[in-house]
């Protein structure tokens, strides 16, 4: 039988060996990521994040690595369970504290686990451990937000419930420039998008596009100073520290690019996002002042630019958002798992998350009626 442990840290796990199992090219599950948050103080016990990482060993190989933490509260995550935790409430239980196996404050699909045994094996494997985990800690239940959809089928498959959601993401079907892609749409939509983009440059704003080594700290305290003025503005504080930027610099600048907007020299705007082979992922924005359409420009033309420009297959912009659909980012599925202790709950919860597919799926599908393409036999989904 395997061996399983539960770490506080993910430094207690050699990095070389989890970016065996996770791989190196999705940024958001590489340990230097994972470590960044915490030692920048961003994941903490004390922001409501604990780690308590699962490692799998065989014969005193690393053999399997999940994230997992227990966390005292729901925000940080953008797959919304509120409402169960209110019910939870109402009937005199305590929903915190949960596990969750995540990226936090990163709402972007992707592996999360890294393993050398066999899927069916591994999920059984898994769910039985966060099982055993959350009597320990007297955890309401495990959820797995952002999986990938042939992980959630095969925890679907050990009993596990499953969730849909959506976010909107733009796919390079073999774009040449912008003007070839804006080609696609009607030509209402391809006027508005023109005419927003003309907006910007009306104002005199540059936009500059960096990567990897050309950022410099010096931009990063621009970024940041943007970043935490957009939180503000709201009356919150942003959840990343300026440490954990630091340190993705330090140790990621490969997977980073970084959108400068100015005005006469003067910097007035940045979005931050990663990249991996062929996916940009728009995570970071903030501003100085307010700019006609400079948002649309910033965090999603301007990606759109860099993706057909360096042959990315897809950007994916962050969460939410039906104004993406206008421009030609298209309503997808996204899935997460769950699994809670109280089995009194189960099958209410399965009759909504049933109920609240079957409208998901309809709302797609009617988001999809309002994408900018005009009718072409030849555009593949």
């Amino acid at each position: 039988m395997p061996e399983i442990k539960l770490h506080s840290t993910i430094e207690e796990i050699p990095h070389q060996q989890w970016n065996r199992l996770c791989g190196t090219d999705y940024p958001f599950l590489r340990h230097e990521f994972l470590a960044a948050l915490e030692r920048s103080g961003s994941v903490s016990p004390e922001t409501g994040w604990q780690p308590l990482h699962i490692s799998i060993w065989q014969q005193s190989q690393l053999a399997g690595v999940m994230p997992l933490y227990l966390k005292s509260h729901s925000w940080g995550e953008y797959v919304f369970d509120w409402s169960w935790a209110d019910a939870w409430a109402r009937h005199g239980l305590n929903y915190y504290p949960k596990l969750l196996t995540a990226i936090p404050f990163t709402p972007a699909s992707g592996p999360r686990f890294g393993s050398e045994l066999p899927l069916a094996e591994l999920t059984t494997l898994l769910s039985q451990t966060v099982m055993q985990v959350a009597d320990r800690f007297d955890a309401s239940g495990w959820h797995a937000l952002f999986v990938e959809p042939g992980v959630k089928s095969a925890f679907a498959e050990a009993g596990l419930m499953t969730r849909l959601g959506t976010q909107y993401h733009w796919f390079n079907r073999d774009y040449q420039s912008f003007d070839h892609y804006l080609s696609h749409f009607t030509s209402r939509k391809r006027k508005n998008v023109r005419k927003e983009r003309e907006k910007v440059q009306n104002q005199g704003i540059e936009l500059i596009t960096l990567e990897g080594d050309a950022i410099t700290p010096q931009h990063l305290d621009t970024f940041y100073r943007f970043y935490q003025r957009t939180y503000r503005k709201r009356g919150m504080q942003g959840y990343l520290t300026r440490a954990f930027f630091d340190q993705l610099l330090e140790n990621l600048p490969e997977h980073l690019v970084l959108v400068l907007a100015l005005v006469d020299g003067r910097e007035v705007a940045c979005a931050l996002s990663l990249k991996s082979s062929d996916c940009l992922y728009g995570r970071y924005w903030g501003c100085l002042d307010e700019f006609d359409s400079l948002h649309f420009e910033t965090c999603y033309y301007q990606g759109i630019d860099y993706c057909i420009k360096n042959g990315l297959k897809r950007f994916d912009p962050g969460a939410q958002g039906e104004h993406k659909i206008q421009r030609g980012f298209e309503p997808i599925e996204t899935w997460s798992v769950h699994w809670l202790r109280e089995k009194g709950f189960h099958p209410a919860l399965r009759n909504f998350l049933k109920e609240e597919s079957t409208l998901m799926r309809d709302e797609i599908a009617l988001l999809s009626e309002g994408l900018p393409f005009r009718h072409d036999p030849d555009r593949q989904p």
